[in-house]
Order: C-alpha cells, then structure tokens, then sequence
C-alpha cells in the first residue's frame, strides 16, 4: 500500500470515528433535554406524551392533598388545571397559590407523576416559563 493510500484510510478512520462520538454526544444531549410547558399547552397536547417535561404554573388553593409521602395536588395557569402526583418530600417554600414547577411525565390517566418538585425561593422569582405561561394564559 502506498503511503498516499494509508495516509487517506487513516484519515477516513479517523473522520468515521469523529462522526460516531458527535451522533453518540448529539444522542446523549436530546435524550437529556427538558422542555417547559404550562397547564394550558399540557391540555392541548403539545407535550410530549413519552418524554419527560417540565409543567410549570401556581399551586390551585385547596388541591394539596398528602398520604404519608405522597401529594396530590393540581398545578393552574389560570386557564388549564392539570392534576400532579408526587412521591417524596416537597419543598420548605412548597404553598398553595405559589409557583412550582414539576419534571415528571404525563400518566396514560392524564394525571402528571412528578419526579422532581421546585418551588419558588422568595416572593419576587418566579421562573421565566412559568411567568410568561401565565401571562399568556390571562390574554
């Protein structure tokens, strides 16, 4: 083999190597991304309905309701409800009325299964998401 005919299968190698790391981290990436959507689009159908998400909205006065370790309660956008099951223990600043926002997957029986709860930290933060589903969602 000439060394012209060598240098190219190295490079040819080396570019088939390139390309499979760039698919397997592209892979990695999209497996692990996580979308934000309010009640309101949840409702419609724009979520995902085999991939996690994260549901965003305030905490609907009067839904909390706890067993043991697990809640139930509904997350609004004043406009859409949707109902949220979580097992495990919430947040200090957890409140009705509050904002939330919830990573999980949506149940075949329309109810949200929470894996991770995050509520608001003070009373003037509200995620980004969260403060432009509501506002949307009072248009």
């Amino acid at each position: 083999m000439k060394p012209r005919h060598r240098r190219m299968a190295a490079i040819a190698a080396g570019l088939a190597v390139l390309g499979t790391a760039v698919a397997l981290v592209l892979n990695a990436f999209n497996r692990n991304l996580v979308f934000f959507y309010s009640p309101s689009q949840v409702a419609a159908q724009e979520a995902p309905a085999a991939r996690t998400f994260r549901l965003g909205g305030l905490v609907e006065r009067g839904s909390v309701q706890r067993r043991d370790l697990t809640v139930h309660f509904r997350v609004t956008d004043t406009a859409r409800t949707i109902a949220v099951r979580y097992e495990g223990i919430l947040p200090d600043l957890f409140k009705e009325g509050k904002g939330v926002v919830a990573q999980g997957r949506l149940g075949a029986d329309g109810v949200f299964v929470a894996q991770e709860v995050l509520a608001k930290h003070d009373e003037n933060y509200m995620p980004p998401e969260a403060a432009q589903a509501l506002q949307e969602a009072r248009k």
